[in-house]
């Protein structure tokens, strides 16, 4: 008798519904449409405005989860009310600095984002919407609350931590949240990092290039990229390196603008190499660290740096962390309950190490 969760998934390891994109619908959500006329009419500061390709115009729309369509200085804004009133503000704001000769930059439009606190108005206004990542082959739709918060997270923030147990869907909807990045022309490349550090095994010398070496410890992201994407697409876009895989060594002195990165198995990292990684991020790009402190495959004595960098960044402005329990697997069953029971052996040997006498 097979007692396995159900998923439309065709991943051997599903960690998150999956429907065909063409069936998948959003549910009915309640959206205002306002006009907005930016005067005196320019088509310099239209331009510079709007960015290369509209690239300022998506930047909001990706941050605020709206739509923002415009012919010259006529623009409309359709979205949730919160969101709606703050994105008019913030285009007249915007508009009103390229009066002056120095054009509009991503960067800018960043922290203009950032310092009008408009991330809490984005997070109130989606409270209650089912957040779906489409991507070539599917559309992916995380289960439960702390998938939906990991998601939402990960669309707003340019750091973001997703901590828990095996099965829970860290990678999987990382790597989708890539991917729908990508589609949509967000970012311009996707990163696969993660340390090299076998689990416990001394697997000896890996023959062939960097990427075959790196290619075992990165399996799981390209099976999720496989299912989204699709083998022959996937081929294609490393060969151009628009995906990009290395191991995380060989990021140092690197600064990564309009990526996309996901650093898997973090709980591997020493200090050093974390503090290492979280400052390449650029300009336009977002970081993803995935890790479970439970599994930490150091030598002994070495620190972790996942579990140090929870203590240092914790309530630091723009980046988020999303913790997942037993409850949140989305494996076999037997995964959860395996999970729980590991959980209760490790507290008991804290209790009973901490009652032993000096």
């Amino acid at each position: 008798m097979n007692n396995s969760t159900p998923t439309a998934s065709t991943v051997t390891e599903p960690e998150a519904t999956t429907t065909p994109t063409d069936q998948a619908s959003s549910p009915a959500l309640e959206s205002v449409t306002q006009t907005l006329t930016l005067e005196p009419a320019d088509t310099r500061r239209l331009a510079s405005l709007c960015g290369q390709f509209d690239e300022h115009i998506r930047q909001i729309e990706q941050r605020l989860g709206i739509t923002i369509a415009n012919r010259g200085g006529d623009f409309s804004l359709s979205g949730p009310q919160p969101s709606v009133a703050a994105a008019s503000m913030l285009l007249a704001n915007l508009y009103a600095e390229t009066a002056e000769d120095k054009p509009l930059t991503a960067e800018m439009v960043h922290l203009a984002l950032q310092q009008a606190s408009l991330d809490s108005l984005a997070e109130a206004s989606s409270a209650d919407q089912l957040t779906l990542i489409r991507t070539k082959k599917c559309t992916v739709k995380p289960r439960g609350k702390n998938q939906q918060r990991y998601v939402r997270a990960v669309q707003r923030n340019d750091i973001n931590f997703g901590i828990g147990p095996a099965g829970t869907g860290k990678t999987y909807l990382a790597v989708a949240c890539a991917v729908e990045a990508l589609l949509k022309d967000q970012i311009e490349r996707i990163l696969l990092v993660r340390p090299a550090v076998e689990a416990g095994e001394k697997l000896g010398f890996l023959p062939g290039d960097l990427s075959q070496k790196v290619d075992p410890y990165l399996r799981p992201l390209y099976d999720a990229l496989y299912e989204m994407l699709g083998f022959e697409t996937v081929g294609k876009l490393i060969e151009r390196n628009v995906i990009e895989v290395a191991p995380l060594a060989y990021m140092r002195g690197r600064t990564l603008n309009n990526a996309f990165v996901i650093l898997d198995e973090s709980q591997n990292t020493t200090r050093e190499q974390m503090k290492m990684f979280l400052t390449r991020i650029g300009f336009g790009s977002t970081a993803v660290i995935n890790g479970d402190p439970s599994q930490i495959d150091l030598p002994r004595g070495q620190a972790s740096g996942l579990r140090h960098a929870i203590e240092v960044l914790d309530g630091v402005d723009g980046i988020s962390f999303t913790y997942f329990g037993a409850k949140d697997v989305v494996r076999h069953p037997l995964v959860q309950r395996i999970v729980e029971a590991y959980d209760r052996a490790e507290q008991n040997d804290q209790s009973s190490s901490n009652q032993r006498p000096e």
